[in-house]
């Protein structure tokens, strides 16, 4: 029996993890004290030893503090709290709805348009969600939009932003898997697009089959043929489209690395909220108090997430996931595949990307760079890369499936009150199936991820 317990060690850690997630406590605490924990299990089994603790200060410290990779993350949680206020959101979702309301389901598609022009502006979901989710709801339901239609087009147009370069999720993956963030944000770019396509197309035949959940607007407030209106959506649209073209332009042209960039982001977002007027010493004072939160509870995950991978491995955890996939026939590139995919899929109803990414990522990566996925990618140096966009879109559901999408509780918190939970959870079911149906195409496509990143010469 004790030799079987220090056999199975790393899965009772795995397991211990789980029950800890569900306690309620703060994610950082739980993983940083199962490490803890299981370290000293393991020194009594003999498994562990405790110099191997001593190694656990200077790995933080290189993972989070010292990594230059990294910077980026503050850097973009800052530019996304200042958009936040610029109410760039605002004047362009009201721009496209006097354009687009005409249209059954035009209101639905163009909050989908201005979640895109947000996912490649900032990068976060929180502060698109709420943003959206405050402006356009009370429009939507006072144009007798359905709440489902409503809650769920808001939901995936906000969480476009975790897929969507600039993403700190990508920026996060490719330090975890050692690949270039500019070659994942590169390969990002259409799959992103394809999704919210898709999610307009759906709109779009929705509102042309069940006119009663996307009525059009009256004529006399349909603005498609003014010029006036279309002066309007240009003048909101260009200066956010400036900033997405200096920060990825950059970072594409070889100009910047990806933290310098975000850093030009930051300034150029702060001249776009100087030229709106919507800057103060109070309400800059908001933003890098916002942005702050947000930076330590990302890091604070970062290195509870690190202590825990560390002893986890130490323990022998990365054989013991071998050994479990090739004890369920998972022999081939495709079934390692799969099964990181469906075991994402499943976490994604309970846990956050953050830390599915820094709990799964280096239990497969290793796994990953190993397996043979020639059939689907000839060159091996490119796998890391399509494999993270597509775990990567697989994880955006995290955001949309309950019970704990979070998604949902961004919306939750400031949606109206006649909007009801089930009418929230019912609305983005059919968004969730549209993102599966994405990652199944970037599976059997894989030039959709590697086309720009080969085009632009980010692959080697």
């Amino acid at each position: 029996m004790p030799s079987f317990f220090a056999d199975t060690l790393p899965l009772w850690m795995f397991a211990v993890m789980v029950v800890g997630l569900f306690t309620g406590y703060p994610v950082a605490f739980v993983l940083g004290a199962v490490g803890i924990l299981f370290g000293f299990i393991g020194i009594a089994m003999g498994e562990f030893h405790m110099i191997q603790f001593m190694n656990l200060l200077p790995r933080i410290y290189r993972q989070a503090v010292e990594n230059p990779v990294f910077v980026a993350i503050p850097l973009f949680i800052f530019m996304g709290s200042i958009l936040q206020k610029s109410r760039v959101a605002e004047d362009l979702l009201l721009s496209l709805q006097a354009i687009l309301g005409g249209l059954r389901g035009g209101l639905a598609v163009a909050v989908i348009l201005v979640g895109t022009v947000l996912a490649a502006m900032t990068g976060m979901i929180g502060a698109s969600v709420v943003v959206i989710s405050i402006i356009a709801l009370p429009l939507m339901l006072s144009r007798n939009y359905s709440p489902e239609i409503s809650t769920g087009s808001v939901a995936a147009a906000g969480t476009l932003g975790i897929l969507i370069p600039p993403s700190i999720m990508l920026v996060v993956m490719g330090d975890m898997l050692q690949a270039s963030v500019a070659a994942l944000f590169a390969g990002a770019i259409l799959p992103g697009l394809l999704l919210a396509s898709l999610y307009v197309i759906y709109l779009l035949v929705l509102g042309f089959l069940k006119p009663s959940v996307g009525p059009a607007t009256p004529p006399e407030e349909n603005a498609f043929r003014s010029g006036a209106a279309m002066f309007t959506l240009l003048k909101a649209l260009i200066p956010p489209l400036l900033l997405i073209i200096i920060v990825l332009g950059s970072i594409y042209g070889g100009f910047a690395t990806p933290t310098e960039a975000a850093g030009v982001g930051c300034a150029g977002a702060l001249l776009l909220a100087a030229l709106k007027r919507t800057v103060s010493f109070a309400a800059l004072r908001e933003m890098v108090l916002d942005a702050s939160l947000t930076v330590g509870m990302v890091y604070f995950v970062i290195f509870g997430a690190t202590l825990f991978s560390y002893v986890f491995r130490m323990l022998g955890g990365d054989d013991v996931v071998h050994g479990m996939l090739e004890s369920m026939g998972v022999d081939t590139g495709f079934h390692v595949l799969m099964a990181l995919m469906i075991g994402v899929f499943i976490l994604g109803f309970f846990f956050d990307w953050l830390e599915i990414c820094l709990i799964v990522l280096p239990i497969f990566a290793p796994i990953l760079v190993s397996a043979d996925f020639s059939s689907f990618v000839a060159t091996p140096g490119h796998v890391l890369v399509w494999a993270a966009v597509v775990v990567a879109i697989n994880m955006q559901t995290s955001f949309l499936t309950p019970p704990f999408g979070f998604a949902l509780f961004y919306m939750r918190g400031v949606a109206p009150a006649e909007i009801s939970t089930v009418s929230i959870y019912k609305g983005v079911i059919p968004f969730i199936a549209i993102q599966i149906v994405v990652v199944a195409i970037a599976i059997a496509f894989p030039d959709l991820v590697l086309f720009l990143p080969r085009h632009w010469g980010l692959l080697f």
